[in-house]
Formats: structure tokens, C-alpha cells, sequence
């Protein structure tokens, strides 16, 4: 991670991998973008330094989103310090030719195994024991391996001896080892790829890989992956012809391509890697014109839920999504498809959980290739809303609304106003009290209902029954004098009493109670309207 410390100099260095990109440039260096340690380029996100990494140095790592023929993105360097090594390295062992070795070709460099710690090796190679005829304690520097400058002698046996170091030393009892060189004779040189060209895109997924006969080659080692040190397609497949195919190669993947002929001789030396890509198939990839990763693949926005209406025969709906192609499937109850339609819209008779498929189709690739995304989706069927009932309470400053309904629906509410706004819940807290109308509707789009309810200003807040004839006695009045159809009005005290009904006493309440006078205080009321409103309130006598 950015700012650990005490990493180990054999770490292997991994990043968060981006959809859509071609590969990775690695730099590794001692300062911010720099690359004095290492730069190489990889098609994995994550890459194992060969060599190890200096100790006890504050190392930079910076990671770049490679692209065929478009612009390259830089991210932004990271750091960390790696761990101080206080003892020398232990020594290595040669790799090829391997100890014992005969019949070596007499061109072959010296290769050894990575020890780490080390910071260089010191190579002495000779044709007797510990004699350094050909090499004395040359210092090849990090490096694992070593050409030589003239060939060996055929029919020889030659020392090889290499010594690890780093700034704490070396150890001097590293043992020596040998192989025996074969007969001189010619090896044959290295082939070029002929299909796909080295640095080709847009290759198919299934190619028919070809490259340059050799003369005087009896056969060919192919090395094929996607990254340029690890072969994961092929590795090191021998073909005695020059060419083969390769099924099913990724889309959008950078490979790395290497051809390295061979005779009875030995093989080529100094082969060089080659790359291409695959189709992009659907992406994602890199746009240069919006400088951004897209794909092929339609953005689907359809709803988790749609209704259909109870009533009526059925229902047709829409994919708001432009597309090459629609596929509309109803997922049976064990699990299968049946297709319904293939346009951008459905007819729906019957609830139950659907399926929405999208796609485009991409002919740049020299085939058709078909990008598509989908999308489950259930339907419920709904009904036009029944208002059974409305509460309404008395506050301070307004009134409290419940509104109960009945149906078979998703519905919504709203005060005074069908144009809304609508809410979810049916509980309206702290209302206007002049609120006279109540909409509810299905959300589905399967009807609305208006529901009208009187004005809880018409329950007055106080009274003065002192005889003056005004204001005497308690009772719902309308604004405009009229009638509203009360079928239920009682009065009760603040315990829950019963103190008077007057659902049919058109004169109202004057204040007592079996004849006699009740106090100044507060009171309350319950009333019920035919049309099923409920009103819950409280007012005050005053004498």
C-alpha cells in the first residue's frame, strides 16, 4: 500500500485491475515517475520484480493504462520503502547450461537463478577448475544472465562459478560448476510472424496463427500469453509446421507471441516477442473522444415493478431504452423462459415476474457480435382506490388526517390538490385546518378518487353559554349556513366521560349536564359524518 514501510525487497506489486484495458506499464523507480529500477509492460495487474527491489529505499511505483493506437493513461506515482538487508546473499545456481550439462551448443549464454539481496553477481568462467581463463570475477552487474563475447570452444568443458554480493559482502564458498560444449554446428535463425502482424488489433477470437519458414529449421517452439513473462495459452508447444490455430482467445486482450525454431543443433538465440490484440468484441474500451471507458452493452433503466390494471383487457409497456434489439420473456414458476415479444413493447394480461432483454449489435469485428443486458422485473396487478374512512384530529395549529382505503393497488395522497404533491404514507400530520379535499391514486396508473370532508372550522374552539344569546351553545355550524349529514356527535370530558349526545339535537349543546352547569374547562367531541369522516377535536367553555 501507498506509504508502508519495511516491504520486502521480493514483493510482488499488485493494482485495483480497470475493465477494458489493453495492459499496464510498470515503472518502478527511486523517484516520483520514474523508472531507473524497472519499466515493463504487463496484460495482469499485478507483476513480480525478476530481480527483487533495492533494500532500504523509498521506491516509486507508477502504473499506465496501455492502449492500441489511442492515448495512454498515467496514473499517479505511489510509494513505499522496502526492508534494510544486513547480511550477504547466499549464492545461486546456474540455470542453463545446468551443472552436468553435454552436448551444449557452443553459442549458449550462461543463465542463473535470482538470489535474493543481491545486488549484482561476480562471474568467473574458465576451461579448468577455478582458473578464470575466459572470465576472472567480472562484475555482470543485476543482471541473470551473461553473453559471451566469442563462442566456447566445442568439446569442452567449461567452470562456471558466480558469486551473489550486495553492500554487505559476499560469500566466498559458492561452488563451482561445469558442462561439457558439443561438435560445432549451425543453428537455425529467428522467424517473423507473418498473421497476426506484431502489434496487429482487432485480431479474431480464433485465429490461425502463421509465421516465416526457417531453413534449415526442423520444428518450431511457440510461446503465447498474456502477459509478456507468464505463456498461460501456449508455452513452449513444438509444431513442425509454420502455423497452427488457437481456439477461443480472450476478446480485448493484449498477447504476447514468441517463435523460437530449433534443430538437432539446438535452438535460435536472441528470438524477440511480439503482441497483438483481439477483437474488442463489446467492450469496455477506450473512447478518445469522450476520454472515457465505454461499452456496447445498453444502459438499462426499466423499473424493478410495473401494474396492470385489474379492469382492463391488458396493458402495454415500454423499454425506454434505445437499441438495436428487444426480447420481453415471462419466467415460468420453475424457472423457464417464454418469449413474448421482440419489439420495444409488451402487451401484459397476467401478474407475475418478466424478463427485459436489450442488446446492440457490433459488425466492426468482421462478424456479428451481439452486446445485450437484461433486466428482471415483476408485475402486480392494481385496482382503482375505495376510501373507507378519514380521521381527522384537532391540533394547536391545524388537524391530523388519516385516510383508510381498500383495493388492490400501490396508492398515494394528497391534500387539496390532484396535481400534488403526493406522498406514500396515509397520515397527513399538522394539516390545514380549512384541508376539504383528499385525493388518492394508484400509482400503477389503474384510477384516482376524490374524497370531499367538511372544514374542521366548523367544530367552534370555544363557547359562552351566559345567556346573552350569543354564542350559547356548542355545535357545527357551516360557513354558508348550510347542512353537512352528521350522523354521530357526542361530548365528553377530559377523563373519556360520556357527557352529552347530540348526533340529533339541531340546538347544540348549552353547557350542562342533567341539568346541571358544568364548569369552565376544556371539552372534547367525537363526530362521524355519513360519508364515513371521523372528526376528533376539543374546545373550551368559558362563563
Amino acid at each position: 500500500m501507498n506509504g508502508d514501510n519495511n516491504v520486502s525487497i521480493d514483493t510482488s506489486i499488485s493494482w485495483n485491475k480497470v475493465e477494458g484495458v489493453t495492459g499496464y506499464i510498470i515503472s518502478i523507480g527511486t523517484t516520483p515517475g520514474g523508472s531507473d529500477i524497472l519499466t515493463t509492460q504487463t496484460s495482469t495487474n499485478s507483476y513480480n520484480p525478476p530481480l527483487g527491489l533495492p533494500d532500504n529505499t523509498l521506491v516509486y511505483v507508477t502504473v499506465t493504462l496501455f492502449f492500441f493506437n489511442l492515448p495512454n493513461i498515467v496514473c499517479g506515482s505511489e510509494s513505499f520503502r522496502t526492508e534494510d538487508i544486513t547480511v550477504p546473499p547466499n549464492c545461486t545456481i546456474i540455470l542453463n547450461p545446468a551443472n552436468g550439462d553435454s552436448g551444449v551448443n557452443i553459442s549458449s549464454n550462461i543463465t542463473w537463478e535470482y538470489v535474493s539481496g543481491a545486488d549484482g553477481y561476480l562471474l568467473t568462467v574458465g576451461t579448468t577448475p577455478s582458473s578464470g581463463d575466459l572470465v576472472n570475477n567480472l562484475d555482470v552487474g543485476n543482471t541473470l544472465q551473461y553473453n559471451p563475447i566469442s563462442d566456447f570452444l566445442p568439446l569442452t568443458e567449461v567452470f562456471v562459478k558466480i558469486v551473489p554480493y550486495n553492500e554487505n559482502g559476499n560469500l566466498i564458498s559458492c561452488v563451482e560448476e561445469s558442462f561439457f560444449t558439443g561438435e560445432i554446428a549451425a543453428l537455425p535463425n529467428c522467424s517473423n510472424i507473418i498473421f497476426p502482424k506484431d502489434g496487429e488489433t482487432n485480431v479474431p477470437l480464433s485465429p490461425l496463427l502463421e509465421w516465416e519458414a526457417v531453413s534449415g529449421a526442423t520444428g518450431y517452439k511457440l510461446f503465447v500469453g498474456s502477459s509478456p513473462i507468464v505463456n498461460d495459452v501456449l508455452d513452449g508447444i513444438s509444431f513442425f509446421t509454420n502455423s497452427t490455430f488457437v481456439i477461443n482467445f480472450e476478446p480485448n486482450t493484449l498477447y504476447f507471441i514468441r517463435i523460437i525454431p530449433f534443430n538437432l543443433s539446438g535452438e535460435a538465440i536472441g528470438c524477440l516477442q511480439g503482441s497483438f490484440s483481439t477483437v474488442l468484441g463489446c467492450g469496455p474500451f477506450f473512447d478518445p473522444v469522450t476520454n472515457e471507458l465505454t461499452t456496447l452493452y445498453p444502459n438499462i433503466t426499466f423499473p424493478d415493478q410495473v401494474g396492470i390494471c385489474e379492469n382492463d383487457f391488458s396493458t402495454k409497456i415500454f423499454a425506454d431504452n434505445t437499441a438495436d434489439g428487444y426480447r420481453w420473456y415471462f419466467i415460468n414458476s420453475n424457472g423457464s423462459e417464454d418469449l413474448i415479444s421482440e419489439t420495444n413493447s409488451v402487451d401484459l394480461t397476467e401478474s407475475g415476474t418478466y424478463r427485459l432483454e436489450v442488446y446492440n449489435t457490433n459488425l466492426d469485428s468482421g462478424g456479428e457480435i451481439e452486446c445485450s443486458s437484461s433486466k428482471e422485473f415483476t408485475v402486480v396487478s392494481s385496482e382503482a382506490p375505495r376510501i373507507v374512512g378519514v380521521n381527522v384530529s384537532q391540533l394547536m395549529n391545524g388537524v391530523e388526517i388519516q385516510v383508510q382505503t381498500s383495493g388492490n393497488g400501490d396508492y398515494e395522497f394528497s391534500l387539496d390538490s390532484l396535481e400534488g404533491p403526493f406522498q406514500d404514507s396515509n397520515y397527513f400530520n399538522n394539516a390545514p385546518s380549512n384541508t376539504s379535499t383528499i385525493y388518492v391514486r394508484d400509482k400503477n396508473g389503474c384510477g384516482s378518487i376524490k374524497y370531499e370532508i367538511i372544514n374542521s372550522a366548523g367544530f367552534p374552539k370555544y363557547f359562552t353559554p351566559n345567556g346573552d344569546r350569543i354564542n350559547d351553545a356548542w355545535q357545527f355550524r357551516t360557513n354558508d349556513g348550510g347542512t353537512v349529514s352528521i350522523i354521530s356527535l357526542v361530548i365528553f370530558d377530559r377523563f373519556g366521560r360520556l357527557i352529552k349526545d347530540i348526533s340529533n339535537d339541531v340546538n347544540g349543546w348549552d353547557g350542562t349536564m342533567n341539568g346541571s352547569k358544568l364548569p369552565s374547562s376544556d371539552y372534547w367531541y367525537k363526530a362521524i359524518t355519513e360519508t364515513g369522516t371521523t372528526f376528533i377535536g376539543h374546545f373550551a367553555l368559558k362563563r
